[in-house]
């Protein structure tokens, strides 16, 4: 692990500051979250849903009706209400998720990103060559590009009312740097991974930069409020094993490791960091990821394609997992919902240690609101321990 001289704090809000805003907050009545993401065997799984804020919900819809999708993210009580309204309809929640979008780094390094209703985000000039690196911004104050991220924050902590722990988050570097190439989403990668065979110094020196800018931008959502963070590498399995553990690990651990070492400089407790490295599911790459002291990282995020009890043979008793029911089994009916679950909590209980129940990726457009509700019910009744 690097030592805390090699990091910069950035320009935050103070610690005075941030000690004033945490006394504020209401008393956390709901810990399940947290005492899970500490390695504790929970009474039961605390469940929350990756997106859970979002298309599905028609309270969602109607916000949007009025108000494109980056004004919803950047305007603090839009956040905060988007952010609030799952807890509000759930109760069954136990988190709430900050809402907002992993592509607020590149446009926080300068670039343009769009989000365009047929195509996702669009990212309208990519970054083709390491010439096009000066195109990015230096040096990013992240209270000044992103400060309202900040604000939401706090104002979603008020919001809730002690009822849930709140999580804040990132995109990883190496997702984010295939978006910065590719201009947007891709079937073939074919513009960021080349720069990985082509630029393998200039591809490392950008994730790099990425990297902390994310891990600023992390620190920031604690001191404002946020009780745990997740990084999310939607392409991590879009990489070969030996891709993955020498281009996108590094720059994750180096994000756990800065954030941990500059709260610990501020005088803060600290918080947990979840993994969320979809695809990534090499025997070997588990591996790596098995000891939290080395990665920075309490809980391992799973998607839908891997069995609990295997990867707690890979990863051993050390990290905490998250997952991970196949996000489709939400159109399976209360009938297919319920078996479902029962299933899959029963693998989950049989792999044992910490565990949050969530979606193996995000919760889709089409998905019914009641079926959701009924998903969290099956939860909390089937992910029982004795």
């Amino acid at each position: 692990m690097s030592t805390s001289s090699e990091y910069t704090i950035p320009n935050l809000i103070n610690v005075d500051k941030w000690r004033e805003i945490e006394q504020s907050f209401p008393p956390l009545k709901n810990d399940l979250l947290l005492r899970a993401a500490r390695g504790e065997e929970t009474e039961r799984a605390p469940v929350w849903v990756m997106r859970q804020a979002g298309r599905y919900l028609p309270e969602f819809l109607e916000v949007r009706k009025s108000h494109s999708f980056f004004e919803c993210c950047q305007t603090p009580s839009i956040a905060s209400q988007l952010t609030l309204q799952p807890i509000d309809r759930y109760p069954r929640l136990d988190a709430s998720i900050i809402f907002c979008d992993i592509l607020v780094v590149p446009q926080a390094l300068g670039m343009e990103v769009l989000m365009e209703p047929s195509k996702g985000p669009v990212l309208p000039a990519p970054i083709h060559t390491p010439s096009d690196l000066s195109r990015l911004n230096q040096d990013v104050d992240v209270q000044k590009e992103l400060g309202y991220l900040f604000e939401a924050i706090t104002l979603t902590r008020k919001g809730l009312g002690g009822r849930v722990p709140l999580i804040g988050f990132c995109g990883a570097p190496w997702t984010l740097m295939a978006y910065m190439c590719e201009g947007g989403g891709s079937k073939t990668f074919e513009n960021s991974k080349s720069w990985l065979y082509k630029y393998p110094k200039e591809s490392k020196e950008l994730l790099r930069k990425v990297a902390d800018v994310c891990a600023d931008l992390l620190v920031g959502q604690v001191l404002a409020g946020a009780q745990m963070l997740q990084v999310f590498d939607s392409w991590a399995g879009e990489l070969t094993p030996y891709q993955y553990a020498e281009f996108a690990l590094p720059p994750c651990i180096y994000i756990s490791h800065k954030v941990k070492s500059i709260l610990k400089q501020l005088g803060h407790p600290g918080v947990a960091i979840t993994l969320f490295a979809k695809g990534a599911n090499a025997p070997s790459t588990f591996k790596l990821l098995s000891d939290p002291k080395v990665t920075g990282y309490d809980t391992l995020g799973l998607d839908w394609t891997v069995d609990p009890v295997e990867v707690r043979e890979y990863v051993g008793r050390k990290v905490n997992l998250q997952g991970n029911f196949d996000p489709t089994v939400l159109y399976g009916g209360k009938e297919g919902i319920e078996k479902e679950v029962e299933r899959l909590s029963e693998r989950w209980n049989a792999a044992g240690g910490g565990w949050i129940a969530n979606l193996g990726h995000g919760i889709t457009p089409n998905v019914k609101p009641e079926d959701m509700g009924w998903f969290l019910e099956c939860v909390h009744k089937y992910s029982k321990r004795a």
